[in-house]
């Protein structure tokens, strides 16, 4: 959530109303959710009529937990891991919500429950299951999406968080959770960070390996933190491995990132022009980025950055979620509640022709422009934002 922090014990912050502000909202983030630090994959084989399983893979940085029904805990692996888990749904899932088990295995009628779990023997075998499952698929919906979680969060969250996207989207294609070392800790922010920084090498050659796949396209979405993990790592890349990534990299969608706005201009300027522009998924009132912002010396964080036209000049399609009542008490998690509308969404920037240098309407509400696949049941207040791409605008 928080790009840069500084040690308190420094005394380098006076005791003053910024200090109140801080500890406030740390306590409100600290009541957000159930955390489930061990055993949250405990196995069930009770049926459920109209439960729904999703089988996630995934790429770790993570240290393995010897712990039963664990698997991967918050400290730095030695190597990267590999791993499947099938997570079933309930039929009586609320659109954007985790059911966590009150008790576990928990109950698949009404939570969230693990089907299957396992450790993947090595990058091979990975990749020979990705392709396995693409060949199902008919040819040009080969699709894998990439999720890369953000700080504070734990191995559980992380896989529980995007099998509800993969679920409210009614995503078909192949889905990979990339999960680097984050504590789940608040107060473990900058070991969060160098955790992530650690795993730029390691994000690039899974992004790489997804490239080589039999996959048509890749969809990638980071959240918070794990924004800053990708654009670095993007940063790091040579020519010759971003190229290799845009033939198979359609979108890329950056949800509440937590990047200084002066830094993410100098790395637009240093990545130059993209073949389609990024999704940026921003709100003005999330709690969490006004902390870092706070903290930052007051520089915006791009995920609520004032500027939407500047951020559309850039060359991103910003997708404004400021007016949409979010779930979550610190306003942060919102993109987790436009998974429902995914493939519509998806279906809506294709034919909208919104890539790097076109013409697009600004300011149209979601509802309107989704409203020729989903009538108009869709009336979230969320407003899509666009503009040519404009070089000149790095500057």
């Amino acid at each position: 959530m928080i790009d840069q922090i500084q040690d308190n014990s420094t005394g380098a912050w006076p005791l003053a109303p910024r200090s109140v502000f801080l500890v406030a909202l740390l306590l409100l983030l600290a009541a957000c959710g159930s955390r489930p630090e061990f055993g949250a994959l405990a196995l069930t084989e009770v049926p459920a009529q109209g439960a729904k399983s999703h089988d996630i893979m995934v790429v770790t940085t993570r240290e393995r937990d010897s712990r039963p029904d664990t698997y991967f805990n918050g400290e730095r692996g030695e190597q990267v891991s590999y791993a499947h888990a099938t997570i079933s749904v309930p039929p009586s899932h609320e659109v954007s919500q985790i059911e966590w088990p009150e008790s576990l295995p928990g109950n698949p009628e009404t939570e969230f429950v693990a089907r299957d779990a396992g450790y993947i023997e090595d990058q091979s075998a990975f990749i020979r299951q990705i392709n396995n499952r693409l060949a199902k698929m008919p040819r040009g919906k080969r699709d894998i999406f990439l999720f890369i979680h953000g700080y504070n969060t734990l191995f559980p969250e992380a896989l529980y968080r995007f099998v509800q996207v993969v679920h409210d989207g009614d995503i078909d294609g192949v889905p990979v959770l990339f999960t680097w070392a984050s504590r789940g800790k608040l107060q473990d922010y900058v070991y969060d960070l160098n955790s992530a920084a650690v795993a730029r090498q390691s994000l690039a050659e899974t992004m790489l390996l997804l490239a080589k796949t039999n996959a048509d396209n890749i969809t990638i979405l980071a959240h918070s933190m794990g924004n800053w993990l990708l654009m670095e790592t993007a940063i790091q890349s040579s020519p010759e491995q971003r190229r290799a990534l845009s033939g198979k990299v359609k979108v890329v969608i950056l949800a509440a990132p937590d990047i200084d706005i002066d830094l993410f201009k100098a790395q637009l300027r240093k990545l130059g022009r993209p073949t389609n522009p990024y999704v940026v998924v921003v709100s003005r009132d999330d709690r969490a980025l006004r902390l870092s912002r706070a903290i930052a010396g007051g520089k915006e964080r791009v995920g609520a950055y004032s500027n939407d036209e500047e951020l559309a000049e850039l060359g991103a399609i910003v997708i404004d979620v400021t007016e949409l009542d979010s779930l979550d008490s610190a306003n942060h998690s919102k993109f987790a509640q436009l998974a429902q509308l995914s493939p519509e969404f998806r279906e809506t920037l294709g034919q909208s022709g919104l890539r790097a240098g076109t013409n697009a309407s600004r300011g149209a509400t979601l509802g309107d422009s989704l409203g020729t696949f989903v009538g108009n049941t869709v009336a979230l207040p969320v407003n899509i934002i666009t503009a040519p791409f404009n070089p000149g605008g790095l500057r």
